[in-house]
């Protein structure tokens, strides 16, 4: 069977992709399964730089097929921050995992004080890149609208799950059931566009 490698560490991002993508006929591994693939610096000024990067480094350190994404918040009120800076927003030395999170949200919710419910309009945006060992790379792109509460709400999920809200709903990311937001979801997007890309990739 053909393996897909997901390039990245994060538990609760590699959950929400293999759930995903559990139909595709490959065998889908974190690259944590590998020794001595070297740490990828995200330091790209777009999502598309930064998930091409992780994909590419990735599929050349394992020889195989690689899929990493990028995605972050953009909030109108914030001119589109915290962008691709999403998962750092609060600092470069926070741990990984659950503090981070709150960090970040916190912050968030922090620059937002005083502003009204109308203005608090936001969207997680998701790129997904496939990457090859001999460097082909597609990519796919996915978007949730929706706004940012004035608390966070819920203990799903994972990152701005808490104070995120889509539209359509009154619950947040992290209180919704994980199948209601994988229908939506800016990565479910994503990774539904990506599917037949995946397919392409494998079958050439």
């Amino acid at each position: 069977m053909s393996r897909l490698v997901l390039a990245t560490k994060n538990s609760g991002k590699i959950l929400e992709i293999k759930e995903l993508i559990r139909n595709l006929p490959v065998e889908i591994v974190a690259c944590s399964a590998y020794k001595d693939i070297p740490e990828i610096v995200e330091d790209g000024e777009t999502f598309e730089d930064n998930a091409t990067s992780k994909a590419l480094g990735v599929a050349k350190a394992t020889g195989e097929v690689a899929l990493a994404d990028d995605s972050g918040l953009e909030v109108d009120a914030l001119h589109g921050a915290p962008g691709v800076h999403s998962a750092r927003f609060a600092g470069e030395g926070i741990p990984r995992g659950r503090e981070r999170d709150r960090a970040n949200y916190e912050k968030l919710l922090s620059l937002l004080e005083g502003v009204e419910d109308a203005g608090r309009t936001a969207r997680f945006r998701c790129v997904v890149a496939i990457a090859t060992p001999d460097g082909r790379v597609r990519l796919a792109h996915g978007v949730c609208e929706g706004k940012i509460a004035s608390a966070p709400r819920g203990y799903g999920g994972f990152g701005y799950d808490p104070v995120f809200i889509p539209n359509g709903h009154s619950k947040s990311f992290a209180e919704l059931p994980q199948e209601t937001k994988n229908s939506m979801s800016h990565r479910a997007g994503a990774l539904k566009a990506v599917l037949p890309l995946i397919e392409e990739l494998f079958h050439k």
